[in-house]
């Protein structure tokens, strides 16, 4: 049965192997763009190896050379069934790992030592262990002595007590150390089953000296083996020193086996995929999207999109699919970055870093409201949007906690900043901000078209926000005075 690893096990490599790529999602876009979702779909079937390294290029993206030799071994798979099954089968032990092992022989890009980086994020074991042969060899003694003279059986309780005490403080680690050390055994396995591999010759080896001996593995045999002779602590210490004293094989050995589940799992993704395609790379301000779709929609709507030197500013009725249209563009474009692929019939885009807000909430509990919680985010994006790189900025709804005046106004103000420094995204219901940002945005309306929709040239002006309150019950004077006030409303914001 396939081990549970929570979203912190899945994230640990990415946030161990350092900040290589071209720029990292941020924990708000991940929110906002579903991204936990959407990995937990592209790695199904895989292991915890291949899922880490999913999430580490869906987050961080990656060059242009790997997408490309990422693309060659993804086809390759697609196109050669009997590959696709033997490969499945010789990475299935992966799926039997109870630990993520990445703790164990990645350094965290903080750790240094003298300005010195470790190799290996284990101490050193330290001198004692190699004495502690002493202690089974004294107990037996006092065993064999209080045959003779009874008073050593004093000596033997307390021995027998001290064995027993350091058993009792080394179980947790030693446990817990045992499934790392099982794990380590599995990648190795894996790796060494590769027979035209580098290090695989390597991997056998080191896989054998990890593993326990025949007398460990009988159960009985074991515990009494454990007790009476510290065993299991000779063995903690003893694979530990061998994990640090080969961190770095055992780190390309990781990658080398993620990166084979991740692609494996890829594969095994678009293989049921009605629509995808391999994206081609664009220049920094191009969006083309032919008949994109979003990838956790059974029954997702296909839309074109074509962007290029602005930015966008859409709008579209209540409840029409504006959030999800973002979210489509959204993780199509994280998709091409991180896999190289996009759920569309045809796909030209950036290999750029992407930002978002679309989720912003009130948190009483720290005293922020909404409005100041949108700020917050406006800040952050602003403070994103000054990198050497430029982005993409995916918002929906900017400005939601204050008063109309002073959403569009704060709303004009952020969006042209962030459109000089990359390319934006916003969808709003304040249609009067399509004017104010005709420099850097254009304007694109959604609209129902038969079963589906479409985005074309404009701007809402048919809302029906208002006619939403006839349809959910108010009286019909409710309705005929709020329209009486956003008619004077609208008149005088477009005479301004």
């Amino acid at each position: 049965m396939e081990y549970p690893f929570s979203e912190d096990a899945v994230a640990r490599y990415d946030a161990l192997a350092g900040a290589q790529g071209n720029g990292a999602v941020d924990a708000q876009t991940a929110q906002d763009m579903l991204l936990p979702t959407y990995l937990a779909a592209v790695g199904a079937g895989a292991s915890i190896f291949g899922r880490q390294m999913l999430y580490r290029r869906l987050r961080r993206g990656r060059d242009a050379d790997a997408l490309s030799a990422g693309r060659q071994r993804v086809a390759a798979l697609l196109a050669d069934r009997a590959a696709f099954d033997r490969w499945t089968a010789a990475l299935q032990p992966l799926r039997q790992a109870r630990a993520e092992v990445t703790e164990a022989i990645f350094v965290p890009a903080s750790a240094d030592a003298g300005g010195v980086a470790a190799d290996s994020p284990l101490p050193p074991v330290p001198r004692w262990p190699a004495f502690i042969w002493l202690l089974p060899l004294a107990f037996f003694a006092s065993v064999a002595a209080s045959f003779f003279w009874l008073p050593a059986l004093v000596a033997t309780t307390v021995l027998s007590m001290a064995l027993m005490a350091v058993q009792v403080s080394h179980q947790a680690r030693i446990q817990y150390w045992e499934t790392v050390a099982e794990a380590l055994q599995l990648q190795l396995y894996v790796h060494s089953r590769q027979a035209d591999a580098p290090g695989a010759r390597q991997a056998a080896d080191l896989r054998s000296r990890l593993a326990r001996g025949a007398a460990e593995a009988i159960p009985g045999v074991a515990e009494y083996a454990n007790w009476l002779m510290q065993s299991n602590l000779k063995r903690y210490y003893r694979t530990r020193s061998l994990v640090r004293a080969h961190a770095a094989f055992l780190r390309e050995s990781y990658v080398q086996v993620a990166d084979l589940d991740a692609d494996l799992a890829l594969a095994r993704h678009l293989a049921e995929q009605a629509r995808w395609c391999w994206a081609e790379e664009g220049w920094e301000q191009e969006i083309q999207l032919q008949a994109v779709c979003h990838p956790l929609l059974a029954e997702a709507q296909a839309l074109d999109l074509s962007l290029e030197g602005k930015s966008a500013f859409i709008s579209g009725q209540n409840g029409i699919g504006k959030s999800t249209l973002l979210r489509t563009v959204g993780l199509n474009l994280l998709a091409a970055r991180g896999f190289g692929i996009c759920y569309a019939a045809q796909a030209r885009v950036p290999n750029l870093p992407l930002f978002a807000s679309m989720q912003n909430e009130d948190a009483l509990a720290d005293g922020e409201s909404l409005y100041q919680s949108e700020l917050r985010r406006a800040h952050e994006l602003l403070a994103l949007s000054r990198q050497p790189q430029r982005a993409v900025y995916i918002i929906d709804e900017i400005f939601r906690g204050t008063n109309h005046m002073e959403s569009v106004a704060a709303a004009a103000a952020v969006l042209d900043d962030l459109a000089a420094h990359g390319t934006v995204l916003v969808s709003s219901h304040n249609v009067v901000l399509a004017r104010l940002l005709e420099k850097s945005c254009v304007p694109l309306l959604v609209q129902k078209r038969g079963n589906g929709l479409v985005l074309t040239p404009g701007v809402l002006t048919e809302t029906n926000g208002l006619a939403l309150l006839a349809q959910s019950g108010f009286d019909p004077a409710i309705e005929r005075r709020a329209r009486e006030v956003y008619k004077s409303l609208t008149g005088r914001l477009l005479s301004a």
